[in-house]
C-alpha cells in the first residue's frame, strides 16, 4: 500500500510540476563552415534540453544543410527530433539569415506551421521566426529573434514587440535570442508594464576575443521574455562551453555567444 502511494504520488508530482527544458542559441555562421566533429559537439550540448532555437543559420546553400546534419547528430543519440527551417530573412543581402527549431518530439508537438513575422519585415532587419508547439495540452509560441548590432541601434527594432502581445491575443508568446540590448534597457519596458519579465538579470551572453583578468563574457545581448502570468519560470542560465577549451580562438570556432537556456512549466 505504501509502494502504491507513493508511485501515486510521484506520478502526480510529474504532471504538477511538468517542465519544457529550452534553449536559444546565436550559433554564428551555422553553415558548411561546420565541421563534422563541431556538429557532434553542438548536438551533445543540445540534446538535454527540449526545445533549441537557433539564430544566425546561413542563408545561403550549407544552413539549412547544417540544421539537418545537426537534427540527424541529436537523433543518434536516443531520443526522437524534428526540425523546422524559416525562409531567408527579407533583410539587405549581406544580413540576411535564417531561424531553425529543433525539438524532442517526444516532449512537444508542433502546431501548424511556423512562420517569419513579415507584418515588421519592413522595419526589422531580420524578422522574427515563430512557431507554436504544445506541451501536455497546453501551448506556447517560441518567437526567436536577431537583432541589429549594438551600433545600429536595436531597440529601434525591439520597440515592436509590444505590439506582438495584442496582435496574437490567443498565443502564450516567449520571446527568445539576440537582442544586442541588455535586459535593463528602457526598450522593454512597454513588456515589462503587462507582465513579462526576462529569464535573465544581468548575465553576460557573449564572448569576448580573449579573456582578461578571468572575465571571458563580453556583454547582456541573449535573453528570454515571457509572460509571468502564463508561465512559471522553474531555474534559467548560460552555458558556458567555452570552459571546455582550451583557449577562447578555439571556442570562437562553435560560436561568439553563449547558449541561454530556461526550465519552464505552463500555468
Amino acid at each position: 500500500m505504501k509502494k502504491l502511494f507513493v508511485l501515486l504520488f510521484l506520478i502526480l508530482y510529474s504532471f504538477g510540476f511538468s517542465q519544457v527544458k529550452l534553449l536559444s542559441w546565436n550559433v554564428e555562421n551555422f553553415g558548411k563552415s561546420k565541421s563534422n566533429a563541431e556538429i557532434a559537439y553542438i548536438a551533445t550540448l543540445l540534446n538535454k534540453y527540449d526545445l533549441v532555437a537557433l539564430q544566425e543559420v546561413v542563408a545561403g546553400y550549407g544552413g539549412a544543410q547544417a540544421v539537418a546534419r545537426l537534427a540527424d547528430e541529436l537523433n543518434r543519440k536516443g531520443n526522437k527530433w524534428e526540425y523546422t527551417i524559416s525562409d531567408p530573412t527579407t533583410s539587405t543581402p549581406s544580413k540576411t539569415e535564417r531561424y531553425a527549431f529543433l525539438w524532442k518530439t517526444a516532449q512537444l508537438k508542433k502546431i501548424g506551421k511556423a512562420w517569419l513575422e513579415k507584418n515588421y519585415a519592413s522595419v526589422i532587419e531580420r524578422e522574427p521566426y515563430l512557431c507554436t508547439f504544445e506541451y501536455h495540452k497546453k501551448q506556447f509560441t517560441a518567437v526567436s529573434f536577431h537583432a541589429i548590432t549594438k551600433s545600429k541601434q536595436p531597440e529601434k527594432e525591439i520597440k515592436y514587440f509590444k505590439f506582438f502581445p495584442s496582435a496574437y491575443p490567443k498565443s502564450n508568446l516567449i520571446f527568445m535570442g539576440d537582442f544586442n540590448c541588455p535586459q535593463s534597457h528602457s526598450v522593454f519596458d512597454p513588456l515589462r508594464k503587462i507582465g513579462f519579465a526576462s529569464a535573465l538579470v544581468n548575465q553576460k551572453t557573449s564572448l569576448k576575443r580573449s579573456c582578461k583578468n578571468g572575465e571571458c563574457l563580453a556583454s547582456e545581448f541573449d535573453n528570454m521574455y515571457f509572460s509571468k502570468s502564463k508561465i512559471k519560470k522553474l531555474n534559467a542560465g548560460v552555458v558556458l562551453f567555452y570552459e571546455k577549451f582550451s583557449t577562447l580562438k578555439e571556442a570562437h570556432t562553435i560560436s561568439d555567444h553563449c547558449p541561454i537556456w530556461m526550465e519552464f512549466s505552463l500555468n
